[in-house]
């Protein structure tokens, strides 16, 4: 089912995030984790793109395999960094031809050390042009990332919102927003979008925390900032990943309950490739 019928509906979307394993080991721990979220029936999962498109291959083999062998509907990464125009084409005709049916277009992240990222001499620069291809297939929902505390790249906040609508008037069905830990930035975000025309589905992605540590690093990355009450709590927690966890459930589900209360259409979680956390928080929040 495409994102846009999914979005359509009354109830409530429930979405996982995962990304590319290194090891045979870890993919094999990756389909058991799939196995034990299956059961909560999520409407989709989506698979990312590493640094640089550097999981390109692994990235929509496994697509095809969850597609396959697990029956869940899947969303594909697909980026701009890193790729020629022919490359990008040659993985949306792939899709296509394997029935997947639904993409994120993202800009995506420069190759690991690189500072200042230069396009593909033969590539997209931006993720609105790779909105515009993947429409022009007339095959795919589309998704596109927004962020409620700014891009890290954006000239300016007003930007960033006029370029999020660009994307969805190119062809975008829904946002799905970048980990924020404050609720306020997101319902700020969601009402000065819906002020300049914004109409799309715009659906918060959280992440459950697993590691005080792992989360600073994540947020360093993204530009994401921690809220003063979460920094209190995790530094409770800064060497105890097991109470890490626990925090992070608890977290979550009062970000949930919020979100949920606001309105939202759904709730996209990045998992880590790991399914307690998310089990814990649907099942706190009767999705």
């Amino acid at each position: 089912m495409r994102l846009r019928e999914l979005y359509s509906r009354p109830e409530k979307t429930f979405s996982v995030e995962f990304f590319p394993p290194k090891t045979d080991k870890g993919e094999e721990s990756l389909f058991e984790e799939i196995a034990v979220l299956k059961q909560l029936k999520p409407s989709f999962c989506s698979v990312t793109y590493g640094a640089g498109g550097s999981t390109r291959g692994k990235t929509v083999e496994l697509v095809e395999r969850i597609h396959r062998e697990c029956g869940l509907e899947v969303m594909c990464h697909l980026t701009v960094v890193g790729q020629s125009k022919n490359e990008v084409r040659a993985v949306l005709a792939g899709l296509k031809e394997k029935g997947i049916e639904n993409i994120i277009a993202l800009g995506g992240d420069p190759p690991q050390g690189v500072v200042d990222w230069v396009p593909h001499p033969d590539g997209f620069s931006h993720s609105v042009e790779l909105v515009r291809e993947a429409a022009s297939y007339r095959w795919f929902s589309i998704a596109v990332a927004g962020f409620p505390e700014v891009h890290p790249r954006a000239l300016s906040r007003e930007a960033d919102l006029i370029y999020l609508k660009e994307k969805v008037d190119a062809g975008a069905d829904v946002v799905i927003t970048q980990l924020f830990f404050d609720n306020e930035d997101f319902y700020r975000y969601v009402d000065d979008l819906k002020k300049i025309g914004v109409r799309a589905p715009i659906v918060p992605g959280i992440l459950p925390v697993q590691s005080a540590p792992q989360v600073r690093r994540f947020t360093a990355i993204c530009g994401a900032r921690i809220p003063p009450r979460l920094e209190r709590l995790l530094a409770k927690v800064e060497e105890d990943d097991e109470g890490a966890a626990r925090l992070g459930i608890d977290y979550a589900t009062e970000q949930g309950e919020g979100l949920l209360s606001f309105g939202v259409p759904g709730i996209h979680f990045y998992s880590l490739n790991k399914s307690r956390s998310v089990k814990a928080i649907f099942e706190n929040l009767r999705l």
